[in-house]
């Protein structure tokens, strides 16, 4: 095989890598795109109960997760961006704020469930069950919407701890990223979704 085929052999495999990713990201979506339209759909129904629920829950947490889901999008950005130009040794640093700030929305999500766990607002127990179905629903759609954005977020942390290493092993670099930019996408997908839960669950009463 001469070198120009090789290079156009790499060169298939990384659109076609990319193209995975893609098709991936599309079934994330539509995942996510089916539990948006129950939320919508019980939301019109039980307008006035989802208005009462989403008092109890802190816009100001939400608030403060977003701008760092949004600062951990920039940093993975930064992080693709610097070992573009051969900058490994600040890749893997934006590539640990990204980790870092990515364990600070989980730790940050972990004390609001606290307090509602503290308060008895989860499916099942005694407080939730004696009130209005509509705000149950509600509950519930916030629990498992959150919980599996969360999942995600840990999936995202093990993805972008794997891509630190192979960057600081050089099998991530300048002629070879696509990897990584595979991962940046399955971030912005991940900030993307709190993006829309932010508004749904915390602002829109």
């Amino acid at each position: 095989m001469s070198a120009q085929d090789h290079v156009i052999h790499a060169h298939r495999d990384d659109v076609g890598a990319r193209m995975g990713m893609w098709l991936f990201l599309f079934t994330e979506l539509l995942l996510f795109g089916g539990l948006f339209f129950i939320y919508s759909v019980y939301r019109f129904i039980n307008q006035e109960q989802f208005h009462l629920a989403a008092k109890e829950l802190n816009p100001i947490i939400g608030t403060f997760n977003t701008i760092i889901l949004l600062t951990s999008s920039l940093t993975m950005a930064l992080a693709i961006a610097a070992i573009q130009k051969k900058n490994k040794g600040l890749s893997i640093f934006f590539q640990l704020i990204t980790i870092l700030l990515a364990f600070g929305f989980l730790i940050n999500k972990f004390f609001e469930w606290r307090v509602k766990l503290h308060h008895d607002l989860f499916p099942g127990s005694e407080v939730l069950l004696n009130k209005p179905k509509g705000e149950i629903l509600f509950y519930g759609l916030y629990y498992v919407m959150t919980g599996l954005h969360g999942l995600h977020v840990i999936i995202g942390i093990v993805l972008i701890a794997f891509m630190t290493r192979l960057t600081i092993k050089n099998i991530i670099n300048q002629d070879s990223y696509v990897k990584l930019e595979a991962a940046g996408l399955y971030w912005h997908l991940v900030d993307i979704i709190w993006i829309f839960l932010f508004p749904l669950f915390y602002l829109i009463t």
